[in-house]
């Protein structure tokens, strides 16, 4: 029974090495459109970050802007 197992072991061991390598091309298919998918997004959120720069610079203006005209106003 040990002979058995040790056989069926080295058996389902040798089918798992030759499937793993006949199907190299679509797992490297895929590994590049998950890259191309990375790149899209670092793009995307570079983007976003330089808006939100902006945005926050706008801000901090229009709020400075703001605290100019309170102190201005008398009533």
């Amino acid at each position: 029974m040990n002979k058995f197992q040790a056989m069926l072991g080295v058996v389902a061991l040798g089918a798992t090495v030759l499937v793993g390598c006949a199907d190299n091309s679509a797992l490297e298919a895929k590994i590049d459109a998950i890259a191309a998918d990375v790149d899209a997004l670092k793009a995307q959120q570079s983007k976003l970050a330089n808006d939100v720069a902006f945005v926050k610079s706008d801000a901090a203006r229009a709020n400075e802007r703001l605290d100019n005209l309170a102190r201005r106003y008398k009533k």
